[in-house]
């Protein structure tokens, strides 16, 4: 399910002046491996950012003044108007469930009030909430919050995709996070897309290869073709007119590097992109524990969970807070597997009989509230390869900025102020505190390293993904994302797709060569 870190890992330092280790086992995100990669072992929220995050950097210097020093943040070069459509598409391949906030320019109630106008309902309900979620609306109202149910990409009710692809209701079985769904309920591309591409022609679909190499022509300026390695190590020259990148965040930024296009970023002079804006998502929570209340959160789902929005992005007043973005509060079940969950109150033993009462004690009686904010960029956090390594390997050089702290640290009692008001016995607060450490389990989330801008000056690729320095090769993933909102990324993953893909359809076989000029 996991990428395996045997055959191809990459290193960490939280600074420069640190060695960057090789990673032998994943932790805080998980790299996926095979036909539809993360998207098989992902949960299912599935967001669109806000209008306001695509021009993070004129709107916060239009509302806030200049940024602050080291901060590399800038805007997309495409609007949250443009990927609207390809948001919607998207929504109804996958059978998203929810409840609209924003029907073109309506506000509606019991939806989240703050999204961009939307031009169509979710294709499915919200998912039936819980305990839980019930007790985080109750506390978030009373604190006059607009709380709304989370976008699922779980199924709700049986759904049938505008590809003819069939998906059954989820079972709440828990097990959507880390695992693919054995009962065609998550949104992925063996449930939703492929069986259809399976059947065509001129789609051919080869397992168990890499991509190691996109080859160039004596210009520098053309792909040629790319290389690739089978399981049993041969190797394979397939000839392209036009590549299109759709690796992982991580793995299309080092074909990048490897292929040598564009240059890579060194944070010391400013010279080079690729690599540059590596972010990431900054997490925090509180766990409530209740005496005579079962949560039961073993009946969960991946993206089964109630929200609130007033502090995600530009959504509240900024002024004297000292950060510019922000993120989401919410209230998720997405499972209680007994080794992997084990709440205990405060003060708890980390081992023997005290801790494992504890953890019996707890087990059906708690659940939590989390903070899942952005990641603004700064010029010292970045992406290059390590020249330890024979084939150099991917290289990450990461850690929590001043704008991540004191950002976090504002969720985190917006956080307490909800989790205190749930009516449970007490309550456990985990603020974000230290270096960035790569063991915990966080998010899959990393974005930035090919990222999209409006001029070769500041980007990797242009507004339609693809790349300034060879035109016939583009870029999809969480890369181009110049930094990382306070949403999950997969939503807007899916409409900058779309949306590139229609510019090459309709503009790019048609006359191909750059469909921006520098």
């Amino acid at each position: 399910m996991f990428q395996s870190t045997a055959r191809d890992t990459l290193t960490f330092r939280n600074n420069r002046s640190q060695t960057a280790l090789p990673m032998r086992r994943w932790g805080s995100f998980l790299p996926g491996e095979g036909v539809g990669g993360g998207g098989v072992h992902w949960n299912g929220q599935t967001w669109r950012f806000l209008p306001s995050d695509f021009l993070a950097a004129s709107h916060n210097i239009e509302r806030y003044g200049p940024m602050r020093p080291g901060m590399t943040v800038q805007d997309y070069g495409v609007t949250y108007e443009e990927l609207e459509p390809h948001y919607d598409r998207f929504e109804k391949l996958c059978g998203i469930g929810g409840k609209a906030g924003n029907l073109n320019g309506e506000i509606v109630e019991g939806g989240n009030p703050f999204e961009g106008p939307r031009s169509a309902e979710y294709p499915n309900p919200p998912m039936h909430m819980t305990f839980a979620q019930h007790r985080f609306e109750v506390a978030t109202k009373e604190l006059g919050l607009k709380p709304f149910p989370g976008p699922s990409a779980n199924m709700t009710e049986p759904y049938v995709n505008p590809l003819g692809c069939q998906l059954a209701p989820c079972t709440y079985c828990g097990f959507c996070e880390k695992y693919g769904c054995g009962n065609y309920s998550k949104a992925s591309a063996q449930t939703t897309i492929l069986p259809v591409l399976m059947q065509k022609p001129n789609f051919t679909l080869k397992t168990l290869n890499e991509v190691f190499q996109v080859k160039l022509d004596s210009t520098g300026r053309r792909a040629t073709s790319v290389l690739h390695v089978d399981q049993n190590g041969e190797e394979y020259e397939q000839p392209a007119d036009l590549v299109i990148l759709c690796a992982y965040q991580l793995s299309n930024t080092r074909l990048m590097m490897l292929s040598g296009i564009g240059a890579i970023y060194d944070p010391v002079t400013g010279k080079g992109l690729v690599g540059k804006n590596y972010c990431y998502q900054v997490m925090s929570g509180a766990d409530v524990f209740f005496d005579d209340k079962y949560t039961n959160e073993f009946v969960g789902a991946g993206a089964l969970g109630m929200c609130v929005d007033e502090y995600n992005g530009d959504n509240f007043d900024h002024s004297g807070l000292g950060f510019i973005g922000g993120g989401y509060i919410s209230c998720w079940t997405t499972h209680n597997r007994p080794i992997e969950r084990q709440r205990t109150p405060e003060g708890t033993p980390t081992w023997g009989s005290a801790w494992k009462k504890a953890v019996a004690e707890n087990f059906l009686k708690s659940t939590n509230v989390g903070a899942h904010g952005g990641s603004m960029a700064y010029a010292g956090n970045h992406l290059d390869l390590d020249p330890t390594y024979g084939r150099p390997l991917m290289r990450m050089t990461f850690d929590f900025t001043p704008n991540d702290r004191a950002m976090s640290a504002f969720l985190t009692e917006r956080v307490r102020e909800i989790a205190e008001r749930m009516g449970g016995r007490e309550i456990k607060v985990s603020p974000r505190e230290g270096p960035y450490d790569s063991m915990p389990y966080q998010t899959t989330h990393n974005t930035g390293g090919t990222i999209m801008g409006t001029s070769p000056a500041d980007s990797v690729v242009n507004r339609y993904l693809q790349s300034w320095d060879v035109p016939n090769l583009f870029v999809m993933g969480a890369g181009v994302f110049p930094q990382n909102a306070g949403y999950n990324p997969t939503g807007t993953v899916a409409a900058l797709a779309y949306w590139a893909a229609d510019a090459i359809r309709s503009q790019y076989l048609r006359d191909p060569g750059p469909l921006v000029q520098a």
